[in-house]
């Protein structure tokens, strides 16, 4: 018995949410007295690999192959329940990111394993039972599920579970699946990845906008807020949809569902369908004209005004605590 974790990566690199998920995988190892085994699929930096050892994980198993240095689905979910098989895991860990909420189910047919997707917390353990708390209703309740097969895969959310640095050591050896043509169906064409910005799932501050910045030419102001505070950006849909920025950059129940420590919503009415992609959010603040917007009733601290006026005003009280004026 053991705890496999898929680790996540982008350009040879891994993703934090994969080092967050690893540690999470060494937390429940020690629950259940057993070892993590971590599996990689893609060409990842060899340092990047044998790093995996310092976040709790014993053994990593890397699948480098030519017909899958793109993500597949289905090939990725055939390969992470051949991996669970071969090394015998009785609990498989995924990251709940756009990839991972399409990879965890996929996983659990093929495995004939209970699932918990949406993970917030490490789970309970009751003999043979693992209780798992997740996330519900989009994101505005938690509920508690009860994982009773004998395999079972939890589906961890992004920056819910701290890293844990451990200073071990993995030992990395190559894994060798067999890779069925059917599930390589799926031909992708192109992947176009942001440069120099963070990845919005794994963001721990976010500055979003909506409609109140009453155009695409007054963003400027959110960049600069975000550029001090070292966050990523985003926006609601009704922005996207008007062409104001990229849909990459939509949060919400039909975008990009996110979980940062600070969510920052300037000028978001804070419509139930936005709530649901950042009520995961550990701290939120709105600022808004509006002290009717539905957002004030969730929000950690709230500024009634113009954002006009309070944006630049913010970002400068705040390059002026950080010395830089």
């Amino acid at each position: 018995m053991s705890v496999l974790v898929y680790t996540e990566s982008a350009s040879g690199k891994f993703k934090k949410s994969a080092h967050e998920a690893v540690s999470y995988a060494r937390a429940v190892a020690e629950q259940l007295g057993t070892d993590v085994t971590a599996l990689s699929i893609g060409d990842v930096d060899a340092s990047e690999l044998q790093a995996l050892g310092n976040y709790g994980a014993s053994n990593v198993w890397s699948v480098s192959a030519d017909r899958l240095k793109n993500f597949i689905n289905q090939a990725y979910a055939s390969i992470i329940a051949q991996a669970a098989d071969q090394s015998g895991a009785s609990v498989i860990i995924i990251s709940n990111t756009f990839s991972g909420r399409g990879l965890a189910p996929r996983v659990a047919a093929k495995l004939g394993a209970g699932l918990a997707d949406g993970a917030v917390d490490l789970p309970e353990v009751t003999g043979n039972v693992l209780t798992v708390k997740k996330t519900a209703f989009s994101g505005k309740a938690f509920a508690y599920t009860e994982l009773v097969s004998p395999k079972k895969v939890i589906a961890l959310n992004p920056n819910a579970f701290e890293l844990r640095e451990t200073g071990g050591d993995a030992q990395v050896e190559a894994f060798n699946p067999i890779v069925d043509d059917r599930d390589l169906t799926t031909v992708i064409k192109e992947i176009v990845h942001a440069v120099d910005k963070v990845p919005l799932p794994e963001a721990e501050i976010v500055v979003s906008a909506g409609r109140g910045l009453k155009g695409p030419e007054n963003w400027g102001m959110i960049e600069e807020l975000a550029d001090v505070l070292g966050a990523a950006t985003a926006c609601s849909k009704p922005v996207s949809d008007a062409g104001w920025r990229p849909h990459a950059e939509h949060v919400g129940q039909t975008g990009i569902a996110i979980s940062p420590n600070l969510y920052i919503a300037i000028g978001i009415s804070g419509a139930i369908q936005h709530l649901a992609g950042v009520s995961a959010s550990k701290t939120i603040v709105v600022i808004n004209k509006d002290p009717e917007a539905p957002f004030f009733k969730v929000a950690d601290y709230g500024i009634v005004g113009d954002a006009f006026d309070v944006v630049p005003r913010l970002t400068a009280a705040i390059r002026a605590y950080k010395g830089n004026p």
